[in-house]
């Protein structure tokens, strides 16, 4: 099938337009979390400016996710084919998954540390990992691309839920353990007063990680069905492969620790941190400096 360039310049274009939304956001953002501290003389200060910065992260969104579709269709395939395509995707994957927690709980505190990655992202897919629309080579014609892609993406987006909020209880736990000691907060003192407690914000990783568990453990399974009808074995210890199942470890040990151990807090954090830096090496550094069957780097 020959590409349609047309669809394929709309969805840059789209994909530029979402990430000038998303710039936006993150001013609006930015304001909300500064006047945070006079909420309770003020309410209306961060809460107009946070409102603004969530509808233009809606925007953002539904245009990325265009952009994604448009690219798709482009080449008359599901868009996952090279990084660049997974990136585009895999951010939008993680800011759905922000909007979609944000429709049962105000999040507005968070969005600043999730579209500041997001706009990372698309920066580094549209300036070093962009490649033109073109046709899935033979590996990746297949409809477990679909089911195994999808459930990585939406488990890329919850990671890193996940993990922003895990930083964000380390840095609050900090505080409050100097100011029951009767020592001045310290540096993070001012995002502590802006953000919910350690424990709520332990409360809120805990499940957001019980969540993704299944999903991660689908994922990986899924790969290696993939694995067999493409290259004739389940599993062959690929850097890609055994970095995935490194972060099922690392997140097994976490839930292990929690339900198991009874491990809370601090301690915990740490596991689930160690298990979200794993993710993030298998996205990052196994993509582009590590050889193996799952690099399609499109360079």
């Amino acid at each position: 099938m020959a590409i349609n360039e047309s669809l394929a310049q709309t969805s840059n274009v789209l994909v530029y337009g979402s990430m000038a939304a998303y710039t936006f956001a993150m001013f609006g953002f930015a304001i909300s979390f500064a006047q945070g501290r006079d909420r309770e003389v003020h309410p209306e200060n961060g809460r107009k400016s946070g409102n603004i910065a969530m509808s233009l992260t809606w925007l953002a969104t539904v245009v990325l996710g265009a952009g994604v579709v448009f690219r798709g269709v482009s080449a008359g395939r599901v868009p996952w084919g090279n990084m660049y395509e997974f990136s585009i995707t895999g951010t939008f994957g993680v800011m759905a998954v922000l909007l979609a927690v944000s429709l049962k709980r105000d999040i507005r505190w968070l969005g600043l540390f999730m579209v500041l990655p997001a706009l990372l992202s698309l920066g580094l897919a549209i300036t070093v990992l962009y490649t033109e629309s073109a046709q899935l080579i033979p590996a990746l014609k297949s409809y477990w691309l679909l089911i195994h892609v999808t459930a990585a993406v939406v488990s890329a987006g919850v990671f890193t839920l996940g993990g922003t909020v895990t930083i964000m209880q380390l840095m609050v736990a900090r505080v409050e353990k100097r100011e029951a000691a009767g020592l001045d907060g310290g540096r993070f003192k001012s995002v502590a007063s802006r953000v919910p407690t350690a424990e709520n914000l332990d409360l809120f990783a805990y499940k957001t990680h019980a969540f993704v568990f299944p999903l991660w453990t689908f994922t990986v399974v899924a790969g290696a069905i993939w694995a067999r009808s493409a290259w004739g074995r389940y599993w062959g210890w690929d850097p890609k492969e055994t970095w995935a199942f490194v972060t099922w470890v690392g997140y097994a040990a976490y839930l292990h620790a929690r339900i198991t151990i009874g491990w809370k807090g601090t301690r915990a954090a740490v596991i689930a941190l160690v298990a979200f830096s794993t993710f993030i090496f298998n996205y990052f550094i196994v993509n582009f400096f590590f050889a193996g069957l799952h690099v399609y780097s499109g360079k």
